[in-house]
């Protein structure tokens, strides 16, 4: 049964100016409900507010935490306080791009604060459904590089195999967001028998990475097929899942799970922090586990708009990774997907904030920006330009604090007059100095 909570204090800001909603013939002032009033803000965030009579028992479960996901605007409508006119916008919007939320990523968000970042990543807006419209459906055209149904070849030597599409929580910058109303899809095993023979066909596969969806949406023993079925194929040498159960349901990540991930090792194990919010006790725990049992943690964040657009909000994240030994890997920019323009930024903002972040934290915190290019071009990393000018025999670089040095640049052409004197005929014994043949 799901929980009820009071009202909090957030309002999701609704103005006209943030894209297309129902008309006003459908929507009137007369459809507020009577006695509405303004009230002072409150500050009622976390567990114990937002799901006071859950034990411990069941809030650690995550078979529960996934049960009781908040998947309507009217459930959502319990813990944000929402008008009539409010409730109807958002069905409108969770009509294209439906809502869920686990209970533990609710309790995260501070509902006092209209633009907390947690609660953008996770709250449906009118934006994502404005007259413009602009992006892809599928950005990346993974369609065009689908070999079989379900698993994407697009790099010669890794696969990507598509298992789900059921996720526990649905991101609103999501690149996916085309498969949400294809509820509980889960690929056949005749499917998955097809992607398996594809893999084993062609040796030049090396590495695949198993996502969603989420992946560990799947039960721990249908993921154990999954796996134990590409190790068998012996040419496939490295294992990546892609998850974001960390983050949003650390509780999926236990000790059942995590010893069946070390059976099929090497498992790299990709998660989605993308704001130092989302680092809790709970999170930290289940990338230990995982680390605990061999399987190494990298971070993939996806800059947006509000949520992490800023130096300092990057910096935060990024150490707060490394405090509990997550590798900040990449920085994505947001993907040109349908329904979240609204939370892109310039490619120029992701270049200006890891020219921020050098020399400021260790090279080890600096993720890769990489702009993934529509049409199935692939990744392509973006740094800021050090290189001042380039000269004949040196170059001029600028270093993260502004300053220009010459660096003297070898010509790379051997020196024809001592070269000589460093090759050894091919008849001569190998002999050290000192040292007798």
């Amino acid at each position: 049964m799901k929980n009820q909570a009071p009202n909090t204090a957030m309002k999701i800001s609704l103005r006209a100016d943030e894209g297309s909603v129902p008309s006003s013939d459908e929507i009137t002032d007369e459809t507020e409900p009577p006695g509405e009033t303004d009230e002072p803000p409150q500050i009622c965030s976390g567990r114990k507010i937002f799901f006071p009579g859950v034990s411990d028992e069941l809030w650690n479960s995550w078979k529960w935490q996934f049960q009781n996901r908040i998947t309507s605007v009217k459930e959502l409508s319990k813990y944000v306080p929402l008008s009539a006119k409010d409730i109807l916008y958002l069905e409108h919007v969770t009509q294209r791009y439906p809502l869920s939320i686990t209970p533990y990523y609710m309790s995260l968000i501070n509902t006092n604060d209209e633009n907390d970042p947690v609660g953008m990543q996770a709250f449906p807006s009118v934006r994502e459904i404005d007259g413009f419209l602009q992006g892809y459906d599928d950005p990346l055209d993974e369609k065009g590089d689908s070999v079989v149904a379900g698993l994407v070849h697009r790099y010669s030597d890794r696969a990507l195999m598509v298992t789900t599409n059921i996720c526990p929580m649905l991101c609103r910058h999501c690149t996916r967001k085309r498969d949400w109303n294809q509820k509980g899809m889960v690929h056949t095993q005749e499917e998955f028998n097809a992607m398996f023979d594809y893999i084993r066909a062609h040796t030049e596969i090396r590495d695949v990475i198993v996502s969603g969806g989420d992946p560990l949406s799947l039960s721990t023993n249908r993921l154990e097929g999954i796996l134990s079925t590409l190790r068998s194929i012996k040419h496939v040498e490295i294992i990546r899942i892609g998850s974001r159960f960390p983050v949003v349901m650390p509780q999926r990540i236990d000790d059942e799970l995590c010893q069946m991930l070390s059976r099929y090792s090497p498992v790299w194990f990709n998660t989605h922090f993308n704001t130092v919010r989302e680092i809790t006790p709970e999170s930290a725990a289940a990338c230990d586990r995982l680390l605990r049992h061999g399987i190494p943690v990298n971070n993939q964040s996806v800059l947006l708009k509000g949520v992490n657009d800023s130096v300092e909000s990057q910096l935060a994240l990024c150490q707060g990774l490394l405090k509990i030994k997550v590798r900040p890997y990449y920085l994505f920019q947001c993907d040109e997907v349908k329904g979240a323009e609204h939370l892109r930024t310039p490619v120029e903002k992701g270049i200006e904030i890891i020219a921020g972040m050098r020399g400021h934290t260790s090279g080890l915190g600096i993720p890769a920006f990489v702009v993934d290019l529509p049409d199935g071009g692939g990744k392509v990393p973006l740094l800021p330009d050090y290189i001042a000018a380039i000269n004949p025999g040196s170059i001029l670089f600028k270093n993260y604090r502004g300053n220009l040095y010459s660096y003297r640049n070898p010509d790379g052409q051997p020196d024809k007059d001592v070269s000589r004197l460093s090759v050894m005929p091919s008849s001569a014994p190998h002999v050290l100095p000192g040292v007798e043949a």
